[in-house]
């Protein structure tokens, strides 16, 4: 019986975490944004929320964990914990089918594929197949590797002139 309650909890403390939306990706929940890693709960009850940065030192860090807090407290769990898991480290492959379709619907330009294996250190922006989501041309230039927040990089389209964050890939 306790097994069962057990399970209850964590799946209904899962279903709210999974709810919380990204600070910075406002469209995003953390689950869509893959940063929602395990949720369970100690022997006393605790429930345990793991949630992984999209990078290290990233600032919304802080603001994730107390939405999720509040979040689940307010949904009655008395004792709630956050806790960064660093290993394995984010990727943005780990973003949900669902979640690229909200970014591209909001304007932003999801991102691609991960590199695979050592990347090697540029000094010049990355080259990115990047199609603007106004009109569909391929003919884009980036202006900022730093967009509205620094996993983001700043386009321009050449064609229609309209500007757009890109999700960087990691």
């Amino acid at each position: 019986m306790v097994e069962t309650l057990e399970a209850t909890a964590v799946e209904r403390a899962w279903r709210i975490a999974s709810e919380v939306t990204d600070p910075e990706l406002p469209m995003l929940t953390l689950a869509d944004l893959g940063v929602l890693r395990d949720v369970r709960q100690d022997d006393d009850g605790t429930i345990v929320v793991a949630i992984t940065p999209t990078y290290t030192g990233c600032p919304a860090m802080a603001t994730m964990r107390d939405d999720l807090v509040h979040r689940l407290t307010d949904a009655g769990f008395s004792s709630v914990r956050v806790r960064v898991q660093l290993s394995p480290p984010w990727t943005t492959d780990w973003i949900t089918d669902e979640g690229r379709k909200a970014l591209s619907d909001n304007g932003i330009s999801p991102p691609g594929q991960a590199p695979r294996g050592p990347i090697s250190l540029q000094l010049a922006p990355t080259r990115r197949a990047i199609h603007c989501l106004q009109c569909g041309s391929g003919d884009t230039e980036v202006t900022s590797e730093f967009g509205s927040t620094a996993c983001k990089a700043l386009y321009r389209c050449r064609a229609c002139g309209e500007p757009f964050d890109h999700v960087k890939e990691i």
